[in-house]
């Protein structure tokens, strides 16, 4: 069950990278797709994770403890951020260790519904396949479009990234397809 979600910690750099049994289901996304967003709805709390305005604002891994029997952990946005370089370089690094720590479930790749696939969405997919994690792709801010252009926008993502796996539209503001996530996380951690 999602009851109990606390944020735990914040984490900037490869040596301070969680060791832990416990599962861990990771969010990426490019800058500003909307991943505090999802974290705040499958929580059912607003203020859970911090959304901001301005994109590229989680510089972090984000560990979220849910029920102190697994983590959700917020990945840094790629794509458009005012970081310089040496702090890309720094979180691309950590992304990298992280990712190929052997320690992640499954992930949540999380894309905006609204536009077609960018570079960094197929690089992202690309990377995700090379790692053979287990994903979902998450088709967010699906509430941004009328219900009659879902399907073609969905069809644009899946030929702009080449994708075989269905893409699950998602809206935390209308809670579109919420019930499908909670069940699917849940059915990840038991």
């Amino acid at each position: 069950m999602l009851k109990n979600i606390t944020f735990e910690t914040s984490v900037f750099s490869i040596d301070k990278i969680i060791q832990t049994d416990k599962k861990q289901i990771a969010l990426v996304g490019k800058s500003n797709v909307g991943k505090s967003s999802f974290i705040n709805a499958i929580a059912n709390h607003k203020h859970l994770a911090k959304v901001g305005n301005t994109p590229g604002k989680t510089r972090s891994l984000n560990y979220y403890n849910v029920n102190e029997e697994y983590y959700i952990v917020d990945l840094p946005g790629y794509g458009y951020s005012k970081m310089s370089q040496g702090e890309k370089q720094n979180t691309t690094n950590l992304v990298d260790k992280y990712l190929s720590s052997n320690m992640v479930t499954h992930i949540f790749f999380l894309v905006d519904i609204r536009h077609s696939a960018t570079n960094e969405d197929k690089l992202m997919y690309d990377y995700l396949l090379s790692y053979d994690i287990p994903f979902t792709i998450i088709a967010n801010k699906a509430d941004k479009l009328p219900k009659t252009k879902i399907e073609d926008h969905l069809f644009d993502l899946t030929k702009t990234l080449f994708c075989k796996e269905l893409i699950l539209p998602f809206s935390s503001e209308n809670k579109l397809n919420l019930d499908i996530v909670k069940e699917q996380i849940e059915s990840l951690t038991e």
